[in-house]
């Protein structure tokens, strides 16, 4: 063999030596490279996400939703009917102590409908419940509606005001069942902007008011018929929405429980398939639905509101609604054409009254991600505090009319302002946070009790809003608002939990021990997971 000849297989168990060496070190690389892309990957959508899933969600909950409509008619009413009815031409006509009870005699009735909504929804559930309620509303428009056709004065009044109370019970009715069954359905990741829907539709319902109260001036009759419409709608479309699958299950009814679970996830009703993790949440649904029919039956309800998990949030919700109430929010709504004319608005104070709606509606369409995005405590701490400067403002302008009372503009911007601000937080989080705060097994009977207190604070402060405008003036009244709504924001700062991507136990356990429990989310894993496979490098 020449000498070229053994050189060349000398080199050649080096060469593979190296060509080894650097496979071997290749498949390191190539593992190491799918353990980073793995880390990189986005998780599968749990099942109650998929797109089908949350169409249905969504579908049902908007139906629900329909009947918040009329109540949120309902709360506007006298904003734009008030003119007509302080007509002194008009053969019916109302004085201001008689007015004022027209405009909050709904309120009265709220708390009413809260402890019915406490007694009915455990009871016959959460889809009866919103039926029910919407025939009660349906009641009161046609009261409404009817009550000029009596002949004798104290008549028409009685029936004006009974129509009001049956839509305040409405109101009081329709704070808490949409919610609940919105959460109950849904998982943390879209539960925010299913419940948001509520306050949508109430919002939407405002509006609709004021534009019935622009286009008709001086027909209450006409607006109430159109109420009726709207009203026998949402009472259709409540029929094909299927029961909460958590009441169902508490109530041991199982198989009805399955096919709604089923519904809502975007699964088949028929049993044709077999899909372990919905098997496992529907195991786990059953669990807390047993423990919590086995803790009703051993507990009387006294028993249960003296549990932490339910008083602390029941106390929270009931001064949260007291703050909101007190802060002037639903007074804005309900007399918003008075309040912009004594704020010196220069343009028709009913136009002024649809600007409020239409800037309600397009705050409430981004709350759902505000929510999500920077959590409950900052958005409600920021509403308060923008609240508290609009009133300030206003309140300025009656203080020096010479100077900032010259600004013709600032009433309509500081009114509008403020009740996107509202929007922003206290007008819509405590109806957001009532279906999240409470345990299932005292969900009902607990939303309804804070219903109570909070609807029982807001009659209070539409019935003294015309007396308190006459003893402390329209700009100090204002003044009064706004330090509510500062007291409101150092409330929220101090008492409120954040309950943004909790589950409905996670929060039961905190309102138990005081604390939430430390969980590892998906960046936090994927940061782990990286850092593992760059060690080993």
């Amino acid at each position: 063999m020449n000498a070229a000849g053994m050189k060349q297989q000398e080199e050649q168990p080096q060469r593979d030596d190296k060509l080894l060496s650097s496979g071997h070190h290749n498949g390191i690389v190539c593992k190491d490279m799918d353990k980073t892309e793995r880390a990189f990957e986005k998780p599968a959508k749990p099942l109650g996400e998929s797109r089908l899933a949350v169409l249905r969600q969504e579908l049902m909950v908007f139906f629900g939703n329909l009947g918040v409509l009329g109540a949120g008619m309902v709360v506007s009413m006298p904003s734009v009917t008030l003119s007509q009815l302080h007509d002194e031409t008009q053969p019916f006509w109302l004085n201001k102590e008689e007015s004022s009870w027209y405009a909050s005699v709904n309120n009265i009735a709220c708390p009413i409908g809260g402890l019915l909504v406490s007694f009915f929804m455990d009871r016959i559930g959460r889809k009866h419940t919103i039926l029910l309620t919407n025939v009660l509303g349906l009641l009161g428009w046609i009261l409404l509606a009817t009550c000029f056709l009596h002949t004798d004065r104290d008549h028409v009044y009685a029936q004006m005001l009974i129509g009001r109370a049956m839509g305040g019970i409405m109101i009081g009715m329709f704070v808490s069942p949409v919610g609940v069954y919105s959460a109950e359905i849904s998982l943390p990741r879209i539960r925010g902007r299913l419940i948001l829907g509520t306050s949508l539709a109430l919002a939407s319902g405002i509006l609709l008011m004021y534009i019935l109260g622009y286009f008709i001036r001086s027909n209450i009759e006409l607006i109430s018929c159109i109420c009726i419409c709207c009203q026998v709608t949402a009472i259709l479309l409540v029929f094909p929405m299927p029961e909460s699958p958590s009441w169902l299950l508490q109530k041991g009814r199982d198989e009805k429980a399955r096919k709604s679970l089923r519904y809502f996830r975007g699964l088949s009703t028929k049993e044709n398939d077999y899909v372990p993790e919905f098997e496992a949440e529907l195991a786990h649904m059953k669990e807390l639905a047993v423990n919590a029919k086995n803790t009703a039956a051993s507990e009387s309800f006294s028993q249960i509101i003296r549990r932490p998990e339910v008083y602390k949030p029941v106390i929270m919700l009931t001064v949260f609604f007291a703050f909101q109430q007190i802060c002037g929010v639903v007074v804005i709504i309900v007399y918003a054409v008075q309040i912009a004319q004594r704020a010196g608005v220069a343009i028709d104070p009913v136009l002024v009254a649809v600007m409020l709606g239409v800037a309600r509606i397009v705050t409430t369409c981004f709350m759902s991600s505000i929510f999500e995005k920077w959590g409950r405590r900052p958005s409600g701490m920021f509403s308060a505090s923008g609240m508290a400067i609009c009133m300030l403002l206003l309140a300025a302008g009656g203080w020096w009319p010479d100077t900032i009372g010259t600004m013709s503009w600032l009433p309509v911007i500081c009114i509008v302002a403020h009740i996107i601000f509202s929007t922003m937080g206290m007008l819509t989080l405590p109806f957001f946070m009532i279906s999240e705060v409470f345990p299932q097994r005292a969900r009902g009977s607990a939303s309804g009790i804070a219903v109570f207190l909070g609807m029982l604070t807001a009659f209070v402060m539409l019935k003294i809003y015309p007396n308190m405008d006459a003893l402390l003036g329209t700009s100090n009244l204002f003044a009064f608002y706004a330090g509510v709504s500062f007291g409101a924001a150092v409330f929220i700062y101090l008492c409120v939990p954040e309950t943004r991507g909790r589950t409905l136990e996670e929060l039961e356990e905190h309102w138990r021990t005081g604390k939430f429990a430390r969980r590892a989310t998906v960046n936090n894993l994927k940061d782990v997971e990286l850092h593992e496979v760059f060690l080993k490098k």
